[in-house]
């Protein structure tokens, strides 16, 4: 398994970054190629809980398996082909004051899916600031 960073800063606080973020089932409102997302379980504490996502043709599942709030947020991404392997992605938020906050995407996944997730990783951090940074929130 390789791990790869991905990181930006986005003009919000780590507090508006995190009400996104933890609102799991709502990523189709800020992520442009996910037309359609919900939850399917969630649990008090929200590990465990898991939402399937709609990309396409495409449909996964992504369960929880971290949540501390306000500084990170890691979930399995399931329902990709055999080929492709595992993949864990894991958001991390750091204030640098002014208002601003560095978002990481850690991905963790198996050689053939690494370089598709890393060109994946820098669309979610783009999406996410298009839409925090555009007042939509």
């Amino acid at each position: 398994m390789a791990v790869l960073d991905r990181s930006r800063v986005i003009a919000a606080t780590p507090t508006q970054i995190w009400n996104v973020l933890a609102d799991f089932g709502a990523v189709s409102r800020w992520m442009d190629r996910v037309d359609h997302s919900c939850i399917l379980a969630s649990t008090p504490d929200m590990i465990g809980t898991t939402r399937r996502i709609q990309l396409g043709r495409t449909v996964l599942v992504e369960r929880i398996t971290e949540f501390d709030e306000q500084f990170a947020l890691a979930y399995d991404v399931e329902g990709l082909p055999r080929i492709l392997g595992r993949v864990n992605n894991r958001w991390t938020l750091e204030a640098t004051g002014g208002g601003e906050t560095v978002v990481t995407i850690h991905t963790t996944a198996t050689p053939p899916v690494r370089l598709l997730m890393a060109a994946s990783a820098a669309a979610m951090l783009a999406d996410l600031a298009d839409y925090l940074e555009g007042s939509h929130v």
